[in-house]
């Protein structure tokens, strides 16, 4: 590097990004992300886009399917307990679970991290994350982008993440096929997911003053911050395991901010209703309860901004109910008849018992 290359470079570390830094933090993971390559990806890590050929043999009309999101004020905990990895896996998981709703198998995924001054272990921690949980789902980690950004983010920083799935046209679940009589399946959640940390955060250290370490004997054995930051399932493979048996649901719901009040009828018909049964579900992790408790929380908010246990819906006609445990059962989920579809108009009620 000649003279006039070295100062430029210095001149912008100096103003708060280091190039060289990002460069030889994401030569750590590379690694790691090459390892989620698919065979349809076309170009290594590191180019300006990302190239995946879709596979004519396996689709008639095949339909492309994306949803964004991110991690939110989970964040703030991550930093708490200076433990990132499992962000990674909630980015993943979560835009997964998106998809997977419609029918979509995904195939790539993108992160982003916006930050203001890039840092290590963090940026390993969570990239590692990402890519882990892309392969666990047979994911291609296709692409990415960081973006070190002094005086916008400060201290903090945001992670993204953008998933794209391909699902055959004709085996699209839309819930449109959902009628009275048929019956909620429940699949149990780990935790909060990425949902509803602001309330939590509120409630848990600025309200009762507690620190991430702490142990309370309501937790049973787990401190505040591992509560908080267990990773967000992803339920992919008990869809496509009921897909491949022929006993696709009529429709799924992903249970994410909103809960079950708000996300169940955004796959609804405009002449049905679901009730469910607070007392059907499965026992819930334990800083559900607690939080209610410290904070005082109305039942109805608490099923509003959280998910009380329940990560996601299955809607299926009664004679299917038993097959679909079995199914969920069979790729690791606890699950359970939790509600029912009834006449009405697109409205949820929670029978707390």
């Amino acid at each position: 590097m000649n003279n006039s290359m070295a100062g430029k470079s210095e001149a912008y570390k100096a103003a708060g990004v280091d190039i060289d830094l990002a460069t030889s933090l994401l030569a750590k993971v590379k690694g790691n992300i090459s390892r989620t390559r698919r065979p349809e990806a076309l170009a290594p890590i590191g180019g300006f886009g990302g190239l995946f050929q879709i596979d004519l043999s396996k689709y008639k009309e095949p339909v492309m399917v994306t949803s964004i999101d991110g991690v939110g004020t989970k964040l703030m905990v991550a930093d708490m307990m200076q433990k990132y990895d499992t962000v990674g896996h909630d980015i993943v998981n979560h835009c997964i679970n998106d998809i997977a709703v419609q029918g979509a198998e995904p195939v790539y995924f993108l992160d982003y991290i916006g930050i203001g001054k890039l840092r290590s272990p963090l940026y390993e921690q969570v990239l590692n994350g990402v890519a882990e949980a892309c392969l666990a789902e047979n994911v291609t980690l296709i692409g990415g982008e960081t973006a070190e950004m002094p005086g916008l983010y400060g201290e903090d920083f945001d992670l993204v993440g953008c998933i794209t799935g391909i699902v055959e046209k004709s085996r699209i679940i839309t819930g449109e096929n959902i009628r009275p009589g048929h019956v909620a399946i429940g699949l149990t959640s780990s935790g909060l997911h990425t949902n509803g940390f602001s309330l939590a955060r509120k409630i848990l250290f600025q309200q009762a003053g507690l620190k991430v370490g702490d142990k309370p004997a309501e937790l049973q054995g787990q401190s505040v911050g591992e509560a908080l930051l267990a990773p967000h399932r992803c339920y992919w493979k008990a869809i496509s395991r009921a897909m491949a048996e022929g006993c696709t649901p009529d429709g799924i719901a992903h249970i994410t901010g909103g809960g079950l009040y708000d996300n169940v009828p955004r796959i609804l018909p405009a002449d049905v209703d679901v009730v469910f049964e607070a007392t059907a579900i499965p026992p819930a992790p334990p800083i559900f309860a607690f939080m209610q408790k410290l904070g005082n929380l109305d039942p109805y908010e608490v099923y509003r901004v959280f998910n009380m246990g329940i990560g996601m819906v299955w809607f299926v006609p009664e004679d299917a109910v038993a097959k679909s445990l079995q199914i969920c059962q069979a790729t690791g989920f606890t699950s359970a008849v939790i509600g029912k579809v009834v006449k009405g108009n697109k409205k949820v009620q929670v029978n707390l018992g």
